[in-house]
């Protein structure tokens, strides 16, 4: 016996075995198609009896393993079931004779036979026969199985008849010597009188009867006869056949304690021990518990009374004992070369029952046996299924690893040289196999999960014969998705060489079948999922760019300065829980329909090579998104680089960037986020909005590359540098252009300035936007313009270090130092102050830098009608330098009450001549670094008094603020009616215009405004009618009585009086000396005193009187007040009354004198 039958397990040593073979042509679906009913009748109840017989159908069995049925009464075939089809009558002989024929192969142990025919009828098929039975066809046969337990039924008569022939064999020295093939030979010429000879005869026939009742279904009987045969063979040293009868006593043992069976995963519960009685009968009905005494064994017979052999151990064998017994009769097994194949299956038998037994180690030592038994010459097919068979086992007692190898070696035997046609699909269907055993998986995703497992060499190798073995199947798609596999999950483990040799190879078969992500299905049904390449390259981190700063919408915001949203306007509502999480993922800021948007990826080339990604694009979902696929070449292990992807949306709502997609060595790849864990993303769902319009902006002046200051913390647009003189005003033109395809129809202008460290009066940037909005809306393509004025006036007052470099000549007016006489020439630097350091450069560099923002809003479209805006920034840079200082602001009385004169010490910073013009006043030429006064005469102010506070408590910076309010009111009063400007002599004679005004809002302090106050209380003075003030000189004749009239107008908040006013005449000599007694010279008619009541408020009061001048000559009118109200002292200055100039003449005054 050569093949051995790897099937086989200890329960099948119950069962009678019965060949099903198809005589003559019959179709080999239809066959099967009947043997599987005929088989589906594994067991039958015996009538008449509590007993069962198993039956076990093979459909192919050589006839050398029949000879073995002595040996082992399960490998006889006691059976045959012949399916045969017959059209005809006339075909009915020869299809008889071949079942005879058949019938003949096994004659020598077969116990019955049954022919099944299909397609005969008429008068043959109508005749009884026993061992015939004809169907009109395959469809048409219902009591198939019904037949087949009537063929059981008669082979157990048969066997039945058989064991109680030899159990009750009484004939002693006449029992037959059972042998193996092999050993007929080696008892020819032996003395059969010996006893040693009778004994073991005697031993092989109990133990062959043994097998006769396990197959009968006497299990308790044959374990009877199985302990009497150990013993009696034991005696002999028959070790083949002690080896048997120890194998018999293992089977019933597994059989008793194992009735569910060794072939599957799982046993059933084993019986209760104790009571064996109760538990055969269940199992084994008919059966009764026996015990045995070894000394009560004759040598003269076998005794078929079993119950008076009464020992001392029970029949079953324990657990435990089992697999010691086995152990015992393969050893006995392998001192006999020919009997390998029976060494063998009780291996694979006892491998079984261990794996039930879940002792694994022990199960490995038996198969580890079963590897080195020599079968002989095998075919290849023979050790394919040897290999296959280890492998199955090793893995049923859990050594996954060692099946993985026995399976794998299964696979090389497919395709080893000596086959003339290698079977590659074989081969690969096994490697597949081995995967979990090595703990490799086809699905990338269980490489995710953390600790790579399993021997990565091992499982490198694994896959490269996979590749191979796809190749050679003719599957190309199948190797590039395999070599795909090996480089995303095994890149770690590859050297470079081996990177270099695998991505070679991946390109070549990617150049016949490019790599997809399509699932391939294989034959058997299994799915290889697609492999992205997640490492080729790998992305750290995963970014969604905001839109630029000209092109981000902004929300118009509602009356409470919150953003217009379209949320619910209850507090709480139980439908925004659901939308929580993606609010949570919500980026916070939008996209914009129709826009390219942008997402940044950080990637790492690990290859120690150039890497070429190609066809690299976004994947999204919700909205309608638009791709543009880039590609990138990638350095040498070129550690993070940032990748920009981009796309535009098509549609508005909400959209999700689920990954990239990428084209490397061939393979097309979708690489998911969620199968990133390592990739670093702030969120990944962000809003688009509806379509806005879009505005390019340009200005007639060049671009400013530098950014502002960091303090402004605002992207711009475009930005313009300026240099302007400090006062100088500069115009520029604002162009823009809608490059969009959305209408623009609205546009809004505002500025603001971010540089507030300076002092600025007057409006920085101002513009006039009435001409560019009646061209809205703007359709795409078509532009507008606007100009922007930039007005620069700082504070012109004169720095500290400035003033030291004047000459003081100690001459005061109004309590402030000024220079002599009217001008003052700046020393020069050396003569002055030393520069010695950096700071005090700066001291004298007076460069001044203004910045501002001028943000353009406007919207249009779709983008408007859901409340957005886009904004355009504007970023205006001005470098203001010194065009002259007011070092020194001092006033002088002039002749009238209501003006005076101010005087101003101008010095000129530049390095231009300039020159300074004032209303009314001469133009005046300063050099650089001169300084020069110059004298204004100006109107005194009425200045309006602020509004009285009635609240008693008023914080100090309300205070304060109004002052500065009316300081700043006062100071655009007296710029303006200055007009005080300047211009640049050496830009004039290039025709060019370089001036603008100087303010004098920050020079004036309060003592100089006090001067140009004009009093609350006014006082005019008329002579004869005519007012005199300034230099007007009244004049009369001699003895002529003049009028004098006195006026008050009361300004003031408050009521004035009463007083009394007094008019003194005097002369004045020119030199210092006033004349006063002049009775003689002047009459007053009346009184020279006037009595003035309380005047109110805005009130006004009229005073007259009369005087005769006697003599010719000036006179002047002195008059003096004296306040009468108590406890009042009003300032001075409110009573300061014109001087009165009179002239008085001998003859008429003439016209134009």
């Amino acid at each position: 016996m050569s093949v051995p039958d790897y099937m086989q397990c200890a329960e099948d040593h119950q069962t009678v075995l019965v060949v099903v073979q198809p005589v003559g042509i019959v179709p080999e679906d239809q066959f099967f198609k009947i043997y599987k009913r005929i088989a589906s009748v594994s067991q039958v109840s015996i009538k008449n009896s509590q007993r069962l017989l198993y039956i076990r159908y093979r459909h192919h069995y050589l006839s050398e393993n029949n000879e073995w049925g002595d040996f082992q009464t399960h490998r006889k075939v006691v059976g045959l079931i012949a399916i045969t089809t017959c059209d005809s009558s006339k075909e009915w002989p020869q299809t008889s004779e071949r079942f005879h024929g058949q019938k003949e192969v096994y004659s020598s142990t077969l116990y019955d036979s049954r022919l099944l025919v299909f397609g005969l009828q008429g008068e043959i098929a109508e005749q009884p026969r026993t061992d015939v039975v004809f169907y009109p066809g395959f469809e048409n046969c219902p009591d198939v199985e019904k037949r087949v337990e009537d063929f059981v039924e008669s082979i157990f008569i048969v066997l039945e008849s058989k064991r109680l022939d030899r159990a009750t064999d009484k004939s002693g020295d006449k029992i037959p010597l059972l042998c193996v093939p092999f050993e007929k030979k080696d008892f020819v010429g032996l003395d059969t009188d010996s006893r040693h000879y009778k004994k073991r005869c005697q031993g092989r026939m109990r133990k062959h009867v043994g097998d006769l009742c396990l197959q009968a279904g006497m299990l308790q009987d044959a374990l009877v006869h199985y302990h009497m045969a150990v013993e009696l063979l034991r005696g002999v040293n028959d070790f083949l056949w002690l080896g048997a009868a120890l194998e018999g006593l293992c089977s019933a043992s597994v059989i008793f304690h194992y009735p569910g069976g060794t072939a599957g995963k799982k046993a059933g519960q084993k019986p209760n021990m104790s009571q064996p009685t109760d538990a055969g009968k269940r199992h084994r009905p008919g059966a009764q518990e026996v015990l045995i005494d070894p000394g009560a064994l004759t040598t003269s017979g076998i005794s078929a009374d079993t119950s008076t052999e009464i020992g001392r151990a029970k029949n079953c064998l324990s657990q435990e004992d089992i697999i010691e017994k086995y152990k015992e009769a393969i050893s006995y097994y392998g001192k006999y070369k020919n009997a390998g194949v029976i060494e063998l299956e009780a291996c694979v038998k006892a491998v079984r029952v261990l794996a039930i037994q879940k002792r694994a180690r022990e199960a490995a030592d038996f198969l580890q046996n079963a590897v080195y038994i020599n079968l002989g010459q095998l075919s290849e097919e023979e050790k394919i299924q040897r290999y296959s068979i280890l492998s199955e086992l090793y893995e049923l007692i859990g050594f996954y690893r060692k099946s993985a190898f026995f399976k794998r070696v299964a696979a090389m035997q497919c395709v080893a040289p000596t086959i003339s046609e290698p079977g590659w699909r074989a081969c690969y269907k096994l490697l597949l196999e081995t995967l979990p055993g090595y703990s490799l998986s086809l699905d990338p995703k269980d490489f995710r999960k953390g600790t790579h497992l399993g021997w990565a060499a091992v499982q490198i190798r694994l896959l490269h014969e996979l590749v191979y073995a796809s190749r050679r199947m003719g599957n190309p798609g199948l190797s590039v998705r395999h070599l795909s596999f090996l480089l995303q999950t095994m890149l770690d483990f590859l050297s470079d060489q081996e990177k270099k040799e695998v991505t070679q190879n991946l390109e070549n078969y990617t150049s016949k079948c490019p790599g997809g992500m399509d699932i391939i299905t294989l034959p058997d049904g299994l799915k290889l999922p697609p492999v992205p390449f997640t490492k080729l390259p790998i992305v750290r981190s995963v970014k969604l760019l905001e839109l630029p700063a000209s092109l981000r919408p902004h929300k118009v915001k509602d009356l409470l300065g919150k953003s217009m949203t379209s949320a619910s306007p209850f507090i709480y509502s139980p439908i925004s829980i659901h939308n929580r999480g993606e609010e949570r993922s919500k980026i916070d800021f939008q996209w914009v329909q129709g826009d390219v948007c942008e997402v940044q990826l950080m990637v790492y080339n690990p290859m120690p090579y150039e890497l070429r990604v190609e066809n690299v694009g976004l994947l999204t979902s919700g909205v309608e998104f638009e791709s543009l696929p880039a590609a990138l070449s990638l350095p040498a292990e070129s550690g993070l680089y940032p990748v920009t992807l981009v796309g535009i949306p098509q549609t508005s709502g909400n959209i999700v960037i689920n990954g990239y997609h990428a084209s490397v060595f061939g393979v097309t790849s979708e690489c998911l986020l969620e199968n990133l864990p390592s990739v670093k993303n702030s969120g990944c769902l962000v809003e688009v909005i509806p379509s806005l319009p879009r505005l390019q902006l340009s200005t007639s002046l060049p671009r400013f590359v530098s950014a502002l200051t960091p303090q402004s913390k605002e992207e711009l647009s475009s930005s313009v540098a300026l240099q302007l003189y400090n006062g100088e005003t500069q115009e520029m033109t604002i162009t823009l252009e809608n490059f969009g395809s959305v209408d623009i129809e609205t546009l809004e202008v505002t500025s603001k300035v971010i540089n507030t460290k300076e002092k600025m009066f007057g409006e920085f940037l101002s513009w006039d936007l009435e001409q560019a909005l009646s061209h809205l809306p703007l359709k795409s393509g078509q532009s507008l313009t606007f100009n922007l004025t930039v007005n620069v006036k700082l504070d012109f007052s004169g720095q500290e270090n400035l003033l030291h470099d004047l000459n003081d000549d100690g001459i005061s007016v109004t309590g402030l130092p000024i220079s002599s006489p009217l001008r003052q020439v700046l020393k020069t630097r050396n003569e002055s102050k030393s520069v010695s350091s950096e700071s005090g450069k700066a001291e004298y560099s007076h460069v001044k830098t203004l910045e501002a923002i001028i943000n353009l809003k406007y919207s249009g479209g779709a983008g408007k009608v859901g409340g957005y805006y886009r904004e355009l920034s504007l970023g205006v840079h001005v470098d203001v330098e010194p065009s002259l200082f007011f070092t020194r602001v001092s006033t002088l009385p002039a002749t009238s009450t209501r003006q005076c004169h101010l005087l101003f010490d101008i010095f000129n910073p530049t390095e231009h001549e300039l020159t300074v013009s004032a209303k009314n006043n001469q133009d005046l030429v300063l050099h650089p670094s001169e300084c020069q006064r110059m004298a204004i005469q100006v109107d005194k102010f009425d200045f309006e008094s602020p509004p009285q506070q009635h609240q008693e408590n008023i914080c100090l910076t309300d205070l304060k603020h109004l002052e500065e309010e009316r300081q700043h009111a006062q100071g655009c009063r007296i710029n303006s009616k200055l007009g005080i400007c300047w211009n640049i002599i050496s830009f004039m004679l290039f025709r060019t215009s370089r001036g603008g005004e100087a303010s004098v809002e920050g020079v004036l302090n309060q003592l100089v405004l006090e001067h140009l106050q004009l009093a609350p209380l006014q006082w005019d003075v008329l002579v004869n009618g005519k007012p005199c003030d300034c230099d007007i000189i009244a004049d009369c004749k001699v003895g002529d009585a003049i009028t004098l009239e006195v006026r008050l107008v009361n300004q003031s908040q408050n009521s004035v009086g009463p007083m009394t006013l007094t008019v003194v005449p005097y002369q004045d000599f020119q030199n210092g000396v006033h004349y006063y007694d002049l009775e003689d010279s002047v009459t007053f008619i009346g009184s020279n005193t006037f009595y003035i009541d309380t005047v109110k408020p805005k009130g006004t009061s009229v005073f007259e009187g009369a005087m005769i001048f006697l003599y010719t000559g000036d006179f002047y009118l002195s008059i003096k007040f004296q306040d009468d109200s108590s406890g009042r002292e009003l300032p001075l200055a409110w009573f300061t009354l014109p001087s009165v100039h009179i002239r008085v003449l001998d003859v008429p005054p003439q016209a134009g004198a």
